[in-house]
């Protein structure tokens, strides 16, 4: 097998050439036009605020901070401006019901000249209707009304009167009522005197009392009747004097909003009440004059309380004519926040409420538009997401409160007219929670069809980088920082490589891009530079990871100083330097670790120390049982596998998981087996499979970065390096520094495509490959791996031997 050569220098970081943006700086490009890349998203979009139908609500995932609110923001605005605008709503008063306000909708631009024009009425029946009561044409009339019953009450009381007089009766009134008492020579008769009369006289004048006294008692029932009909007089010239005052104010009303039904239904229903209360103008709303008819009214509500508020209109939502359909964007998806809320005010020791306390929620300020929310804040609340799916199936907005729902509270309420709703939902949030409401939620696809997935990496190519600085650019206006020197936009486009993991891409996220922006221009100013260069973008980058890394150099402070075990030179049997990488934040770093392996008569069972403590994860615990795969379909095609092996990760006192360090555990193990020793000035990541070939894997740059800072601080001889997964070497974007010692032949990369290339790196000798017997080569490593593996299954049958004829003989 050809021996294995490190990767050069030229393929460790790919560079960007300033000369091919374009540029000098920052403010020769023109800002970036729609989204870099995205274009899957971007189509998800569009179809979902293309397509009008039930149910096609979107659920835009993503990985935080790569700018998912702001692209669907962007997109949505520019599809709500060829939308037409939304329409107005508000509440008014419900005159049969007022604890169920009715709900008005309005074109565009209509609700609030609505909502002036009943305040005006108010104002002027407040002042007209007083004038008119206090004319002398009212008096007039309201006095030949009073006249009348005055004269009808004064006929009938006459004549009574009268024919007392001519009986020798008279006509009192007392504290008790009117009565007929006798008289004699013009006096009323003492009960004394009544008594000295003969007894027939006393009979003629009771008979004539009881007849009397009958009449008046005739008269006086007729006397509410009377009075019921002076006020119903009075009534209607209430109620003509009033429909003079208003009538030409509603007509007004009914001309302008001629095309509404509804509004002019409610016209009528006010028209109707102002003439059935008209006192309640003459009196300043305090109070209800004597006489004045009863309304209905909420209970707990007082009369008070309903004196011309009950004529305003609560306006709910109001959209300029010709503007665009709303795009609203709720931080705080609660219960409230969503539907509304109906508010309440103390009043004479009690919580009250009228429709002029409803307040609008964000499904009605973006009803025929647009609703974004985050999926994470929504399910926070625990009622928010069961509210805005009830509201979007059955397609209305009910408000109603949480204590109602409940069943908790007891004062007394509203209940609002539902508003059709007609919205377009747009949950943002982690592809995590798309995922579990998919899986777990039965109305989410029926209410969310449309999946629209972000990219957190591009493609970089040559077109790719130029639209990067053009995004840069723009960033670099919108957020007020110096320009971005050429070669400071090649360094970020760089860095995005690192974050994107991978040479060929460019990591999307928009808050890491802009957050070294800003430090960068920060860098530059402490400098006092105008223009912000490479250099004060790579010592902003360098800023970032130092206030992180005290754990990192920590832990390699005890590696140098030997409190925690690791070898870079000389060669150790079943023992290599495996290599783990550690997350603080959205700062990674890598460590080496000691992997150990041994070996002994067994039943062919490789032991997982980690797992078997509880200290190992299920991916981890794959790659251990991969080996035992892999070790009988090499080394025991024949015969059994009669080995007993245990790997550790030595000092390690934390959680281990993943299957990155599968090889090195593989080397460990076969160095064990072999009886060759490893060397220790190689380090070794990568997965393997049960046919030995090795596997990519993830965080290389931080897992070489990391032991090569070992051996630096130790000293670099040319012998240290890393063994990677040849798949890897395009995610490579490592520090200059390494890269440098690379190129200077201190260092080395080996890109390794299978277990035997690994080797014969890390023992010096060759692998060998098996003939079609399957026998190995003669002094290969391998054959040493399969004469140990015999011997073991040879041992194991003489043991089985051995311990058959004890079992014989003592039977």
């Amino acid at each position: 097998m050809a021996k294995l050569q490190p990767l050069p220098a030229g393929e460790l970081y790919r560079t960007c050439d300033p000369d091919s943006l374009g540029c000098r700086h920052s403010g020769d490009l023109e800002d970036l036009d729609g989204v870099l890349g995205q274009e899957r998203a971007i189509r998800a979009l569009r179809f979902g605020v293309g397509i009008r139908r039930k149910g096609y609500n979107l659920f835009a995932f993503g990985t935080a901070g790569i700018g998912r609110h702001t692209m669907v923001r962007v997109l949505l605005e520019q599809d709500a401006a060829s939308r037409e605008t939304a329409s107005d709503w508000c509440y008014v008063n419900n005159f049969a019901d007022p604890q169920k306000p009715r709900a008005l909708r309005l074109p565009p631009g209509r609700a609030m000249p609505l909502c002036e024009a009943m305040q005006t009425m108010v104002r002027e029946l407040r002042a007209t209707l007083p004038a008119i009561f206090e004319g002398d044409d009212y008096r007039a009339r309201r006095e030949v009304i009073e006249e009348q019953f005055k004269q009808r009450n004064e006929q009938a009381f006459g004549e009574i009167e009268r024919s007392a007089r001519q009986q020798e009766l008279a006509l009192l009134r007392t504290p008790l009522g009117l009565t007929i008492v006798p008289t004699r020579e013009g006096q009323v008769m003492s009960p004394e005197e009544f008594h000295k009369l003969p007894e027939a006289e006393q009979e003629a004048l009771k008979r004539k009392l009881e007849r009397l006294q009958r009449q008046l008692e005739a008269i006086v029932r007729k006397v509410p009747d009377w009075d019921r009909e002076r006020r119903e007089e009075v009534r209607k010239l209430n109620r003509e004097m009033t429909k003079f005052a208003v009538g030409h104010l509603i007509d007004e009303l009914r001309e302008q909003y001629a095309d509404l039904p509804d509004v002019l239904e409610y016209f009528a229903d006010v028209e109707q009440d102002i003439l059935e209360n008209a006192n309640d103008f003459l009196v300043g709303g305090e109070r209800p004059p004597a006489g004045a008819p009863a309304r209905a009214l909420p209970d707990g509500v007082s009369d008070e309380m309903q004196y011309f508020r009950r004529y305003q209109v609560n306006v709910m939502v109001r959209n300029q004519a010709g503007s665009p359909a709303p795009v609203v964007y709720e931080d705080h998806p609660t219960h409230q926040n969503l539907i509304g809320r109906i508010e309440h005010m103390a009043h004479m020791g009690a919580l009250v409420t009228d429709f002029n306390l409803v307040k609008p929620g964000a499904l009605h300020k973006a009803n025929g538009g647009y609703l974004v929310l985050d999926a994470g804040r929504l399910l926070m609340d625990g009622f928010a997401w069961a509210t805005l799916k009830r509201a979007l199936d059955a397609g209305e907005v009910r408000i109603e409160s949480l204590e109602r729902i409940l069943s908790l509270g007891a004062t007394v309420s509203l209940e609002p007219q539902p508003i059709p709703l007609d919205v377009k939902v747009v949950l943002v949030g982690e592809p995590l929670l798309y995922l579990l409401l998919d899986a777990y939620d039965p109305d989410f696809r029926k209410l969310f069809k449309v999946a629209v997935d972000f990219d957190d990496r591009v493609p970089r190519d040559g077109d790719t980088a130029k639209l990067y600085a053009r995004l840069i650019a723009a960033a670099v206006r919108r957020e007020g920082l110096r320009p971005f020197g050429a070669d400071a936009m090649a360094r970020v486009i760089e860095n995005a490589s690192r974050i994107a993991g991978d040479s060929g891409k460019l990591s999307t996220h928009m808050r890491r891009l802009i957050d070294l922006l800003a430090e960068a221009d920060h860098v530059a100013g402490e400098a006092g530079a105008a223009m912000v260069e490479a250099g004060h973008v790579a010592e902003a980058i360098a800023l970032r990871v130092g206030r992180v890394d005290r754990m990192q150099r920590r832990i390699q402070e005890e590696i140098v100083r030997g409190a925690v075990r690791i070898e870079t030179e000389g060669g150790v049997v079943g023992q290599v330097n495996g290599l783990s990488v550690y997350s603080l934040g959205e700062v990674m770093f890598g460590q080496p670790s000691r992997i150990t392996a041994r070996v002994r008569l067994g039943r062919g069972e490789v032991l997982d120390i980690e797992r078997e403590v509880k200290l190992g994860g299920p991916l981890h615990s794959k790659g251990v049982l991969i080996l035992s795969g892999f070790l009988g379909g090499r080394y025991a095609r024949k015969q059994p596998l009669s080995l007993g092996a245990s790997i550790v990760f030595e000092q390690s006192y934390g959680g281990v998981d993943g299957d990155s360090a599968s090889s090195a555990e593989l080397y460990a193990l076969l160095s064990a087996l072999a009886d060759v020793p490893l060397r220790q000035s190689l380090a070794v990541t990568g997965s393997v499979d049960q046919l030995g070939r090795v596997q990519a894997i993830g965080g290389v740059n931080e897992k070489i970065e990391g032991f090569f800072d070992i051996c630096k601080a130790r000293g670099l001889t040319g012998e240290q390096g890393v063994l990677i997964p040849e798949a890897n070497a395009r995610n490579l974007m490592l520090r200059e520094d390494v890269v440098q010692a690379v190129r200077d032949g201190r260092f080395a990369i080996y890109p390794v495509a299978t277990i035997d290339q690994g080797l014969e790196l890390l023992t010096g000798l060759e692998a060998g490959e098996a003939d079609a017997s399957g026998e190995w080569p003669s002094g290969s490593l391998n054959h040493r791996v399969a004469e140990r593996i015999a011997e073991l299954a040879r041992a194991a049958a003489a043991f089985a031997r051995t311990d058959g004829e004890r079992h014989d003989r003592r039977e």
